[in-house]
């Protein structure tokens, strides 16, 4: 017959251990093949520390008081019932763990890959798309193009697939430029910029001098 130290002894790998009966070895595999997974020993959130160890006060309130000369069998479930435990402990960080790596700030971060027109062939740029609280935040860099003055600017703007322009911004010269849509990038998902003169038309002249595709950065 198995004892709880057999049973602890086979988890942990000790060599050293007694042999285990069949009737414990399958539920101890499992376990142990859980506790052997190297993200389970992943760094967790801070907050599953509490959880954890309020789940196992709960567990512990409503258990039973057996008897000092419990038969083996309470013994072997009380056992595998603090198993289970572990093992749903470990899957919680598991899960945890996963849900950390899946929440990384990039899902937050678009870029796009400007690039030149025949209006100036030379022209290349480069916008990153980062969202806040306020709306999409947009850093643009671009060379080739000259800069503009005298009532002339540039102008960017985000496209949908319908065609539907809004507009992000204007500037004169493409270095360092901060720019901010109102609309999200992965709908309005192509990115212009046109040459435009100050005449009262808000509309785009359609002098475009970059254009590229939004992507995830």
């Amino acid at each position: 017959m198995s004892t709880d130290d057999d049973r602890i002894g086979y988890l942990s790998g000790d060599e050293g251990a007694e042999p285990i009966d069949d009737a414990d070895r399958a539920d101890l595999d499992e376990t142990r093949a859980l506790l052997a997974d190297p993200a389970v020993w992943a760094d967790p959130p801070p907050e599953l520390e509490d959880a954890v160890v309020a789940a196992i006060a709960t567990e512990a309130a409503f258990r039973p008081v057996e008897p000092r000369h419990a038969p083996a069998r309470a013994r072997r479930a009380r056992f595998l019932r603090s198993a289970a435990l572990v093992a749903a402990a470990a899957a919680a960080l598991v899960v945890a763990v996963v849900v950390v790596a899946g929440s990384g700030e990039d899902s937050n971060q678009l870029a796009a890959s400007l690039d030149a027109t025949e209006l100036v062939p030379s022209a290349t740029g480069r916008a990153t798309f980062e969202q806040t609280d306020s709306g999409w935040r947009i850093e643009l860099n671009g060379t080739g193009l000259p800069r503009l003055d005298d009532g002339r600017f540039y102008q960017a703007w985000l496209r949908n697939d319908t065609g539907v322009l809004v507009a992000i911004g204007t500037f004169n010269d493409p270095d360092d430029v901060v720019l901010w849509a109102g609309v999200s990038p992965r709908e309005f998902s192509t990115m212009t910029v046109t040459q435009e003169v100050a005449d009262g038309d808000p509309s785009s002249s359609g002098e475009r001098v970059l254009v590229g595709s939004i992507t995830e950065r």
